[in-house]
């Protein structure tokens, strides 16, 4: 994702340093999820991670455009619910009733 396994080195640094910047990245794509969820008022775990990752990229080629320069505001946007940001609700599932009898048919 971060490109960094091009990066080699045998190193305790080098590994440390691959380490950090994973976990950076991570926490500050976990905050951008939290924020656009708190703009389109749905909660986090309705907020699918990955696509605000992919976001990422739409808004990059939006802003070289010209077209965009919010990150937050272009994710929530309406003509942009085509990036799945928001995960569709599931229907629930009937759960079959439990069967307690010693020899069930």
């Amino acid at each position: 994702m971060l490109g960094l396994s091009y990066l080699w080195t045998g190193s305790i640094n080098g590994i440390k340093l691959r380490l950090w910047a994973t976990w950076l990245f991570y926490v500050i794509l976990i905050d951008l999820a939290d924020q656009v969820g708190e703009q389109l008022a749905v909660p986090f775990e309705s907020i699918s991670v990955e696509m605000v990752f992919r976001g990422i990229a739409h808004f990059t080629q939006a802003l070289n455009r010209g077209i965009a320069t919010n990150l937050v505001a272009y994710l929530t946007a309406p003509e942009n619910r085509d990036l799945g940001i928001v995960k569709p609700s599931r229907p629930k599932r009937i759960k079959p009733p439990l069967n307690f009898s010693p020899f069930p048919s």
